[in-house]
């Protein structure tokens, strides 16, 4: 009898194992993804809607209506890719976590630019009374909605070094691979995604304004908030490349301008962002 026992036992188990082994063989590494961490890198190209950006400081008080501006991409470059200029172009870094299957939390850098358009006419609206011996005193005056032409000696206006939005974001992925014929996943896999996130505006603002002294330095700036939805393909379970659409409200009501402290600049506008990012995805606990 006992014997009997004994080979019934060894028979369950063997049955079991078998299963089990089948099991993990159906069973796709990129079937599930809860517990993977990824990351990734990718440039940007970006467009902003119009600013009423309004100048204050102990002398003066000015707005500009309707400025408008644009990005100041590099193209395909090296600089990309080079650890010591990485940082030049207009890059986007994302490091995130899959707390469920459709689930990540994630924290990112966008490295935007924004080149404010100048050298042509805006209206103004405000004051200039600066010290008669002071250069951009030349400038003084009271402005009533006027047309003025802002060259570059009144104002150089640039978040080049950059509009640095820091975000956390939640998002959402969906496998759509099966809309394709893809059986194979873990081959390749076509995701599609959405997220909404929030952060803090922190530039380098490089402005020239009235001929003060520039100012140049990281300074927490105000705040901003996104959306965006996008495309991932996945290589061999651990690569990936991924194509986003973002866009968001940015409010940044503490821009320094010039080495006095006094001095700041406030705008808030809507961004628009198409962005490539390369990246890697994987399981910490197997």
């Amino acid at each position: 009898m006992n014997y009997l026992n004994r080979i019934l036992s060894l028979g369950f188990t063997l049955l079991c194992t078998i299963a089990n082994s089948q099991t993990q063989e159906t069973l796709k590494y990129s079937t599930s993804n809860k517990g993977k961490l990824f990351i990734s890198w990718g440039g940007n190209r970006g467009a902003y809607s119009k600013s009423d950006i309004r100048f204050k400081g102990d002398d003066y008080d000015f707005t500009i209506s309707d400025a408008t501006a644009k990005d100041k991409p590099k193209g395909w470059h090296i600089d990309y890719i080079n650890p010591t200029r990485m940082t030049i172009p207009q890059t986007n870094a994302k490091l995130g976590y899959f707390i469920s299957d459709h689930y990540t939390v994630s924290i990112g850098l966008d490295h935007m630019k924004y080149v404010m358009n100048r050298d042509r006419n805006r209206n103004v609206n405000g004051y200039i009374n600066l010290p008669d011996n002071e250069p951009g005193s030349n400038y003084n005056g009271e402005f009533d909605d006027e047309n003025v032409f802002i060259s570059s000696d009144l104002l150089k206006f640039e978040h080049t070094d950059g509009l640095n939005f820091i975000y956390t974001e939640i998002a959402r992925y969906d496998d759509i691979s099966s809309l394709f014929h893809i059986n194979n996943t873990d081959k390749f896999q076509v995701n599609i995604t959405e997220g909404i996130g929030g952060g803090l505006l922190f530039p380098r603002t490089n402005t020239t304004l009235l001929q003060k002294d520039r100012y140049d330095e990281f300074h927490v700036s105000g705040y901003g908030l996104s959306a965006n939805i996008g495309l991932n393909l996945t290589f061999f379970k651990h690569f990936f490349i991924q194509l986003n659409a973002k866009g968001g409200y940015i409010d940044m009501n503490n821009i320094r301008t010039t080495n006095d402290s006094a001095d700041h600049a406030e705008q808030s506008f809507y961004f628009f962002q198409r962005v490539v990012s390369f990246g890697t995805i994987f399981k910490l606990k197997k």
